[in-house]
């Protein structure tokens, strides 16, 4: 368990937590463990802590979960004896998790040739297939996108990721825009860990030495409005509803991903990957420390709207309802979004956009 985690926890839940997931043999008991740790995760939430640090919780108590869960269905599987590793992509690959979450994985393998391939995927798909539907038990929602490691298309071999990689790169149509806002922040989480890491670094490898690439990235990033108007207010597509999630934490998300590509940064959250690149892409240490907290602040306020939402028992709303902030709240809300226009202002310098 990370050492964020033996240091922010309560010592008697820190230890009832970390023996249940460690102890956890029953595929059946997992859902009531899942249960334990988003109630404790949500008292947690409630006592303030940081956007940043409250989301690296609530994702490496998922990741832990999700491992374990991984383990004891591969273990009533007989899978070949091949490396292979389950990926966790998107939110859950950069350890920016939520209390709303669903399931974005793949399964990467080693195979010989296309032929082996196709019959190492028959075998690997019921596995993975089930541990979608025990993580879905646990309350990880099945991706609507089918994004998942049970989906033929992201249960692939080395090769077959690493010619999927070079088709986006080299031929980025829309759909693999959309694919690298998922796919590029990946995080070996179970199995043959080097194995990821070795699709990382190919990716990293490619995605330096094509310029052209990420400045159609950095253009379609800029798609995302800032939601300040001209006087530099907050201002809301709907009513007092603001959608934080693409037109907040999506920006930094966005930005960050681009800035780590360009750089060769091998970190995967987004405040990780500002600092890493700051220097490179022409920001002071003082200046990212800005954007960071302006990041932070707007996890912390996606945070507090969902932790309303599971009070109130209104189901996923998604949006900040902007009438329920105080003033305080307002003033940063519009500060930490002026930092989301720094960095798109620098993205336009930089890619001559």
């Amino acid at each position: 368990m990370p050492d964020a985690i033996n240091r922010a926890l309560p010592c008697r839940e820190q230890a009832e937590l970390i023996s249940a997931l460690k102890a956890l043999k029953s595929l059946q008991a997992a859902p009531d463990l899942a249960k334990r740790i988003r109630s404790f995760l949500i008292q947690l939430a409630a006592s303030g802590l940081s956007g940043e640090v409250m989301t690296r919780l609530i994702s490496a108590f998922n990741d832990q979960l999700s491992a374990r869960l991984v383990e004891l269905v591969a273990a009533g599987h007989r899978l070949p004896p091949v490396a292979w590793c389950w990926l966790g992509l998107g939110s859950e690959g950069r350890q920016e998790q939520t209390f709303v979450s669903d399931q974005d994985n793949g399964l990467i393998f080693n195979a010989s040739d296309a032929r082996e391939a196709e019959a190492l995927r028959a075998i690997f798909l019921p596995f993975a297939q089930e541990v979608n539907q025990r993580l879905a038990d646990c309350g990880f929602k099945l991706c609507s996108g089918q994004i998942m490691a049970g989906n033929p298309a992201w249960c692939l071999s080395y090769d077959e990721w690493r010619q999927q990689f070079i088709d986006w790169v080299r031929r980025p149509e829309p759909t693999a825009l959309l694919n690298a806002s998922i796919f590029f922040d990946l995080q070996p989480l179970f199995g043959q860990l080097e194995l990821g890491e070795k699709l990382r670094t190919l990716l990293l490898s490619m995605t330096t030495d094509t310029p052209s690439f990420l400045h159609l990235m950095a253009a379609n990033a800029l798609q995302a409005d800032v939601p300040l108007n001209f006087r530099g207010e907050v201002v809301a597509e709907k009513g007092e509803l603001l959608d934080l999630k693409k037109y907040g934490s999506r920006i930094f998300v966005d930005a960050a991903r681009i800035f780590a590509l360009a750089t060769g940064g091998r970190s995967v959250h987004t405040a990780d990957r500002l600092n890493e690149a700051a220097h490179a892409v022409g920001f002071a240490a003082d200046e990212m420390a800005a954007v960071n907290a302006g990041f932070s602040h707007i996890l912390r306020l996606r945070l507090d709207q969902q932790l309303a939402d599971i009070a109130a028992d209104t189901g996923d709303r998604y949006s900040l309802d902007l009438s329920h902030l105080h003033s305080i709240d307002k003033a940063i809300l519009r500060e930490s979004l002026k930092q989301a226009r720094r960095l798109q202002l620098r993205l336009k310098l930089n890619y001559a956009l």
